[in-house]
């Protein structure tokens, strides 16, 4: 097993169906594999007139981790439409002056840095958590910085109370 530097975990053919087999895993769809196994399994497919897809390789030249990322977002797992006044939401939070002012100044940053798309996913994602009663952190790393994961319940420390600087979430200088 290799961790590629997009943070994939790639296994071998024999890795996946030890964890297959010992129960840590309940499907072989979503992992990624070593070229080795790839080649393996499509010349199975082939040669067995299997009914199956192939597998890509997986080649780490091809893109940046930029592109990379980018990529992924624009695949996310959401409904369509999945709370479309999420802003306003927001917004309807806010009880003071200051905090209007902090989801201002962290909405203008998330816009700047290209990241309002990863608000809405989040909100799903809290949601369906939420929904299936599942626990996550009270909140750890930069990220409890920003209000704004606060007031859609991606974390709990309330930023502003503390005096947290939004900076230290998104790296500001």
């Amino acid at each position: 097993m290799k961790i590629d530097k997009f943070g994939r975990v790639i296994i071998t053919n024999d890795e996946a169906f030890d964890a297959l087999y010992s129960g840590k895993i309940k499907s072989l769809e979503n992992l990624f594999f070593d070229n080795a196994t790839v080649e393996q399994f499509n010349q199975s497919i082939y040669i067995n007139k299997d009914q199956l897809k192939e597998l890509k390789s997986l080649n780490e030249s091809d893109v940046d981790i930029e592109s990379f990322d980018k990529s992924n977002q624009s695949t996310w797992f959401m409904p369509k439409n999945y709370f479309p006044n999420l802003i306003e939401y927001i917004y309807s939070l806010c009880k003071t002056e200051q905090q209007t002012q902090r989801v201002n100044e962290e909405l203008d940053l998330f816009v700047q840095h290209n990241m309002l798309d990863l608000l809405f996913y989040l909100k799903y994602l809290v949601d369906t958590m939420r929904e299936h009663k599942i626990v996550w952190g009270v909140g750890r790393g930069s990220s409890v910085a920003s209000y704004v994961l606060y007031l859609i319940g991606v974390h709990k420390i309330d930023s502003l109370k503390y005096n947290l600087d939004i900076r230290e979430f998104l790296k500001e200088n």
